[in-house]
């Protein structure tokens, strides 16, 4: 629950903080310490402790209220795991050859992946490898180790990697972030072992191999398959690899993509977000991305680029995602057109069908392709501004339409709305179950006077949840960004209650948009450390955890996620006494930061 407490004076860069960790809020305004939170934190500075790990459900059925009537019967989701690898900086390469997009790709896929309505993935199956951290090292453990012994024969696996590849001696390889031109052999990681891995080593009903890469279609059957990739074809195993390009073909990054991305991956993302669901029946199958991927990568870059996929040793019936909203009567049309989307203003967030396609600015205009034909709902919205739309805009095949999005008036609130805003705002501070309640009557008054005023929507949120009324504050948050998508204040303090409840995948998805767009945001930052942290994610926590301190030393809580991630990593790491010991300093540190008077629970 979020309190809006006096925060300690050398701490300028939270406006929002958490409470502290071992204190647990009470209904009645009271403050108590958490004996468990405490036992756990004084056990763990001189031993370490065995969580269990719960068992998870090898299948996976979704079905959707609003479509169940149309599908002949819900869609069995395999148990999934899979690794994302996005690097946009080398440090041992000359500058002409340093990435734009390669971290923001694989984003996006991890986005999609954990998505309910892309891959449908647990998050905690799903490891993200951005930047330094995709080290040759890391990527060998986590493919050779991690897939191998965690994937079953009933599951399904994705691989994705976005960064270099290189060619040498006939050889291919992918480049991770310390890749040494020098010593390819030795720096890069060979495709012919990670085709190798992909075909026979990790065990999985469903294997997915997506690479977007210079040169990344050394790793199809397709360009050597008697040389490098002949263990890329398993027909047993259902191997289903798409790549960028050719053996011999560049692969492309474009600005006027969503902000900025691989060609490639543009398409592939809006594939699995559902664009590729050509048969219209909620599912993405693998013929169905192959052919949406190549069809639009090869039209947006005039032929120059042919993405590659093994077509025969893959089930063509592969669900590689299922959105059941997406399930229509009649087939879509083969041709796709385009939307180029121009604003008067700059930073104005854009919406086509709910989904945020990114920024547009006055000179720099936003271009969506490999949209199907008809119309498509368009909303734009900016902070402090009444939003353009939502409206219809129809999209013709192989045309490409214009939009221009208008953000003219700002939001005007009524004194009326302000006042009752306002003494909501005192009272919620107040605390005390006595004050929570006439709180929420002054933002139900500020919201029926406007209803459009997302920051009551809010605190009104807020304030249920310090109620212990879970499921009125979830609709009020829902509620607020709707009204304001772009309300980063609001999704991070969703994302506290959604942990809060339990529901950490819920809040790991509201956060990663936030961080897509705002990496400085220490507060998100540090609830990503304990998302993940329930997940058993402890190397990533602690990754999170440490770029919380780093954006905001003098905040307390992220000192204390990055102990607990050390802690609990070093069971399993290779230098236990090393990690033990930088956990017990982050405690200590902890327990310095967060010794202040607070004014409501004391020092």
């Amino acid at each position: 629950m979020f309190l809006l407490s006096p925060k300690p004076a050398d701490n300028p860069t939270i406006s929002d903080t958490r409470p502290d960790p071992c204190l647990e809020p009470r209904g009645q305004g009271h403050v108590a310490a958490n004996p468990v939170r405490l036992l756990m934190l004084l056990l763990a500075l001189s031993s370490p402790i065995a969580f269990a790990q719960q068992k998870q459900d090898r299948l996976l059925v979704l079905e959707h209220p609003d479509a169940s009537d149309l599908l002949p019967a819900p869609r069995a989701i395999p148990r999934s795991y899979a690794l994302v690898v996005g690097i946009s900086e080398y440090p041992n390469l000359p500058a002409n050859r340093q990435l734009l997009y390669g971290v923001r790709d694989a984003q996006a896929v991890y986005r999609v992946l954990i998505s309910p309505e892309g891959g449908n993935f647990r998050a905690e199956n799903v490891h993200l490898l951005l930047g330094a951290e995709a080290s040759l090292a890391h990527i060998r453990h986590e493919l050779e180790e991690w897939l191998v012994q965690a994937a079953a024969a009933d599951d399904r696996v994705v691989i994705y990697f976005a960064g270099h590849g290189f060619v040498v001696r006939g050889k291919g390889y992918l480049a991770p972030a310390d890749f040494d031109p020098r010593r390819p052999a030795e720096s890069g990681y060979p495709m012919e072992m990670l085709g190798r891995l992909a075909g026979s080593g990790i065990k999985a009903r469903w294997k997915v191999l997506l690479t977007d890469a210079c040169h990344s279609g050394a790793i199809t059957p397709e360009s050597n398959p008697q040389a490098i990739n002949r263990s890329l074809v398993d027909v047993d195993s259902s191997l289903f690899s798409l790549t960028a390009s050719r053996d011999r073909e560049p692969s492309r990054e474009s600005p006027e993509l969503d902000g900025g991305h691989g060609v490639f991956t543009y398409y592939l993302v809006k594939g699995l977000q559902g664009e590729a669901d050509e048969s219209c029946d909620g599912v993405v199958t693998a013929d169905e991305l192959a052919e949406y991927v190549r069809v639009n990568v090869r039209n947006r870059t005039r032929g120059e680029q042919n993405p590659t996929s093994d077509r025969g040793s893959f089930d063509p019936k592969m669900l590689l995602a299922y959105n059941p909203s997406r399930v229509c009567s009649a087939p879509k049309p083969l041709e796709f057109g385009s939307m180029l989307i121009e604003s008067n203003m700059d930073g104005v967030e854009v919406f086509v069908d709910e989904v945020s396609v990114g920024s547009v600015d006055r000179e720099k205009p936003l271009t969506l392709s490999g949209l199907k034909p008809g119309a498509h709902t368009v909303k734009a919205v900016k902070m402090g501004y009444e939003p353009d739309g939502p409206r219809d805009e129809m999209i013709f095949p192989g045309q490409q339409t214009t939009v221009s999005v208008k953000i003219r008036v700002r939001a005007h609130r009524g004194k009326a709305a302000l006042d009752h805003f306002e003494n909501g705002v005192k009272l919620y501070q107040k605390g005390y179950e006595g004050n929570y309640r006439k709180a929420a009557e002054q933002f139900q008054e500020a919201l029926a006077l406007d209803a459009k005023y997302s920051q009551a929507a809010m605190y009104l949120a807020r304030t249920y949840d310090a109620l212990y009324q879970p499921q009125e504050a979830r609709r009020a948050f829902q509620r607020a960004l709707h009204i304001d998508p772009d309300f980063t204040e609001c999704r991070v303090s969703y994302a506290g209650m959604l942990l809060d409840l339990g529901d950490v995948d819920e809040s790991i998805r509201q956060l990663t948009p936030v961080l897509q767009s705002h990496q400085d945001n220490a507060l998100a930052q540090c609830m990503l450390a304990q998302a993940q942290f329930r997940k058993d994610l402890y190397a990533a926590a602690a990754a999170s955890a440490a770029r919380a301190v780093s954006l905001s030393p003098a905040y307390p809580e992220p000192h204390f996620w990055l102990a607990e991630a050390l802690r609990m990593g070093a069971v399993s790491g290779k230098d236990p006494e090393r990690d033990y010991n930088r956990a017990r300093a982050e405690y200590v540190e902890y327990l310095r930061r967060s010794d202040f008077d607070s004014k409501l629970a004391g020092k």
